[in-house]
């Protein structure tokens, strides 16, 4: 079997079948392919959707588990995907039509651990079809680099949906998804391409990311509101001993391990952003920035530069950065937030 596509849901009864109808409109044959729909305890039709899927398509497969977060479920897919190559791949979005067997075509080809493409940002209006799958060569070599070298040449995404990893990689590396807590995605990509030996981009228009107001990152809900924020500085402290892994005698080491720290105090910073909406006190942020110093996560000295950067990012940067302006910065901030909601 070639690819696994593994799917977590959690009430996506308005936009499972579109995902699943893109995938099976790939010219692949079932034998090919498997998708691994993975139901989080779903409480609309979720589920339902997805055993219709199953009943009528030998290759898709439904795990019904009780809930424990987008983590768990991924891995509880991971651990029976039977494919040469896995794909993570979330419920809202899809994917462009005939683009994974020219995917796989290329992870063969090269040999490649992971192979990264292109997405594009959605919110309502359909885009079923690659926009440059017509014009697309599949003999045009890659770039093929480690992933050290990756991560030093190019801004990466947190997120796991715009590549595909070798099954037998990401297996032998024992990396998994962090479960019960978000930046999970963040957390593996990072981990993953540091292990990575063979990796590459192609230009290929592939995936659709659904813009939604109610996604999970955008759920303004006090309790996981503030879930994130603390997540969020577990992922500064997972980045601080992933650094440390990063080989020194690695001729891209130092660019690599700037762009890793970058990528560290830019969830400091965004936890910042998050804790002037959120009803956290203002007196729990200095003992959470304590700890951050003591990870060189703060002050936001490796913030901003090639990858984060314009003027608005600067002067939350400016106002962060000294801890005298911080508090009543952000109360300030809070007493207008509440007269304009």
């Amino acid at each position: 079997m070639r690819l696994s596509i593994i799917i977590p849901c959690y009430n996506m009864e308005l936009y499972l079948k579109e995902c699943v109808d893109s995938l099976l409109d790939q010219q692949m044959t079932k034998t090919e392919y498997e998708i691994i729909i993975v139901n989080d305890e779903s409480k609309d039709a979720t589920l339902q959707i997805a055993q219709t899927y199953s009943s009528k398509h030998s290759n898709i497969h439904v795990i019904d588990k009780k809930n424990a977060g987008v983590g768990a479920a991924r891995n509880s897919g991971f651990d029976i995907a039977q494919g040469e190559y896995i794909y993570f791949l979330d419920p809202d979005d899809y994917v462009a039509q005939n683009t994974l067997p020219l995917l796989l075509e290329l992870c063969k080809k090269n040999d490649l651990d992971i192979l990264t493409f292109t997405t594009k940002s959605v919110v309502s209006k359909p885009y079923p079809y690659s926009r440059n799958i017509d014009s697309f060569n599949p003999d045009v070599p890659l770039e093929i680099k480690d992933g050290i070298t990756y991560i030093a040449d190019k801004k990466h995404k947190n997120e796991i949906w715009w590549y595909l990893i070798k099954r037998e990689f990401i297996k032998n590396t024992g990396i998994r998804f962090i479960e019960g807590k978000w930046m999970e995605d963040a957390i593996l990509t990072a981990e993953l391409f540091c292990q990575a030996k063979r990796m590459a981009h192609t230009n290929l228009d592939v995936h659709r990311y659904r813009i939604l107001p109610t996604s999970a990152m955008r759920n303004k809900s006090p309790e996981h509101y503030n879930k994130v924020i603390y997540d969020n500085a577990n992922a500064a402290h997972v980045f601080d001993k992933l650094i440390a892994t990063v080989p020194k005698e690695h001729e891209n080491a130092q660019a690599c391990i700037k762009r890793l720290k970058t990528r560290q105090q830019s969830f400091v910073f965004f936890l910042m952003v998050r804790l002037m909406k959120s009803d956290i006190s203002v007196s729990e942020i200095p003992a959470m920035l304590s700890d951050f110093e003591k990870i060189d996560a703060y002050p936001l000295k490796k913030f901003i530069g090639e990858d984060y950067h314009g003027i608005g990012y600067s002067c939350l940067v400016f106002v962060f950065n000294r801890k005298p302006l911080i508090n009543p910065f952000i109360k300030m901030f809070r007493s207008f937030y509440t007269l304009t909601q």
